[in-house]
C-alpha cells in the first residue's frame, strides 16, 4: 500500500481510502480542499494505481497496513479516517481491530451483507472476462456504473490496463463476502454512515447494519443519489457533510 501525503503534518490527519478500481486521484477534490486545515494521507490499495506490482489480498490485510502506518507515523491516533465502497470496508475493519485509532470515521457505500453465490461464480465470471476490462468501451461502461467523472477517466482507464486479474478477483470476492465484525461496536470513534438513496437494497441495508452496530454513530441516505456518487460526482456536497460533521465532533 502506498501513502501519499499532502499539506502540513503539524495538523491533524484526515486518511482517505479509495473504492475498488479507483485509486488516489478520485479523491483530488477533496484533497485540494482539505489540505488547508489538515495533513490529508490519501491510500493507493494494494493492485490499484501505481501500486500494481502487488496484489490485493484482503481487506482485512489492508486494514493491517493502514493500523501499522497510523502506529508507525501518527503515534497511534488520527483525526479521521473516510472510506468508499472497498475502502469504507476496510474503514469498517480497522474501527473493529483498533477502537482508538481515530476520532472520526466516514463510512460510504459499505457492503456488509455476505453474498456466497455471488463469491462463488467470482472466478469463472473473470476467467471469461477479464480480457474486456482491457478494452477502452467496456472500460467506459464501467466507469459509467462506478461514477467516475468524465474529467477522471483517463486515469481510471489506465490504471485499469494494470491491474491484474488476481487482485480484481480478490476484491471482488472480498467485498462480496465482508459481514459486519463483531468489535465493531467497540469503536470510540464519532461515525458517519453514508449510502446513497438510488443504491441497491443490500447496500441500504449494509449501511443499517453498521448503523445499529456503532453506538452513537449518524446514518445519512444521499438524495437521488447512486454508489460512491456523492464523494465522486458532487465533492463539494462530501466536503460539506465532512466539514459539518468535524465540527460537531473536535475535542
Amino acid at each position: 500500500m502506498i501513502f501519499k501525503e499532502f499539506g502540513n503534518k503539524d495538523m491533524p490527519t484526515v486518511i482517505l481510502l479509495h473504492g475498488g478500481g479507483l485509486s488516489w486521484w478520485s479523491w483530488k477534490p477533496e484533497i485540494e480542499a482539505l489540505q488547508n486545515e489538515y495533513y490529508v494521507v490519501a491510500t493507493i490499495i494494494d493492485g490499484h494505481g501505481d501500486d500494481y506490482d502487488s496484489t490485493f489480498i484482503s481487506i482485512k490485510e489492508s486494514a493491517k497496513q493502514v493500523i501499522q502506518y497510523v502506529k508507525d507515523n501518527c503515534n497511534g491516533k488520527v483525526f479521521a479516517i473516510c472510506g468508499l465502497s472497498i475502502g469504507a470496508q476496510i474503514t469498517t475493519e480497522i474501527l473493529s481491530k483498533e477502537c482508538n485509532i481515530t476520532q472520526n470515521a466516514v463510512i460510504e457505500s459499505a457492503l456488509v451483507c455476505p453474498s456466497k453465490m455471488a463469491t462463488v461464480l467470482t472466478v469463472p465470471m473473470y476467467n471469461i472476462s477479464y480480457g474486456l476490462i482491457k478494452r477502452r468501451w467496456f472500460a467506459k461502461l464501467q466507469a459509467k456504473t462506478l461514477n467516475v467523472p468524465d474529467g477522471l477517466f483517463e486515469s481510471y482507464y489506465k490504471d485499469s490496463l494494470r491491474m491484474t486479474k488476481k487482485t480484481l478477483i480478490n476484491i471482488t470476492i472480498s467485498n462480496l463476502d465482508y459481514p459486519v465484525p463483531l468489535d465493531l461496536c467497540k469503536t470510540k470513534a464519532k461515525t458517519l454512515i453514508l449510502v446513497g438513496e438510488r443504491e441497491l437494497s443490500m447496500m441500504k441495508r449494509s449501511a443499517s447494519l453498521l448503523h445499529q452496530a456503532i453506538n452513537g454513530s449518524t446514518l445519512k441516505i444521499i438524495k437521488k443519489s447512486g454508489h460512491g456518487e456523492i464523494s465522486l460526482m458532487y465533492p463539494h456536497k462530501y466536503i460539506k457533510l465532512l466539514e459539518n460533521f468535524f465540527a460537531n465532533n473536535t475535542e
